[in-house]
């Protein structure tokens, strides 16, 4: 089968130019990009074209269809269809609250919020739960990095008992005997 090259008049090529860089949906760039890289002036194949905007030859032959049939409606991004996300408006609110506050000022006995007690809590007030990995993944979502608390003794230990063992311990440690003769 012969390749069909398309032809693309100035005011297209303009309109095209304009959808391109009119735009921060990269798929509507790429879709752009497709086409005028399908021009008969320029004369890419598809195999070409696809290698070099990281594509399947599928998707150019797609995306070519689609200008063919809608123009450059039909290279703008679509909806996209599957199950409406369970996060709302109020959830991301509760969520922001919630992660700039101190879990001891809720009358918690921790400093720190791990996602599984931040995930117990959010349920508790919002009513909407999620798994732990998925509610990770809308705190990278929002903005927050998830960072390991570090764990110390400091303020749970008997201070004094401490240093009277430090001490101690110090003492006990082996040390060269006098009585022994060195090596040379």
């Amino acid at each position: 089968m012969a390749a069909v090259r398309l032809r693309i008049k100035r005011e297209a090529w303009d309109a095209l130019d304009a959808l391109r860089f009119g735009t921060s949906s990269k798929i509507e760039f790429r879709n752009g990009t497709i086409i005028l890289m399908s021009d008969v002036v320029v004369a890419r194949t598809k195999a070409s074209i696809a290698r070099e905007l990281g594509c399947s030859v599928s998707t150019v032959d797609l995306i070519r269809t689609r200008y063919r049939k809608e123009g450059i409606p039909g290279l703008l991004e679509k909806k996209r269809t599957g199950r409406p996300s369970r996060v709302t408006p109020a959830y991301r609110e509760a969520l922001h609250q919630t992660i700039q506050t101190s879990p001891v000022s809720l009358g918690f006995a921790f400093t720190v919020w791990s996602v599984p007690r931040l995930n117990a809590y959010l349920h508790k007030q919002t009513r909407i739960k999620f798994s732990d990995g998925q509610l990770t993944r809308l705190l990278h979502a929002e903005g927050f990095s998830l960072q390991r608390p570090k764990h110390t003794m400091k303020g749970k230990r008997d201070e004094a008992a401490y240093v009277k063992a430090a001490v101690r311990l110090e003492r006990l440690k082996k040390r060269p005997s006098r009585t022994m003769p060195r090596s040379s």
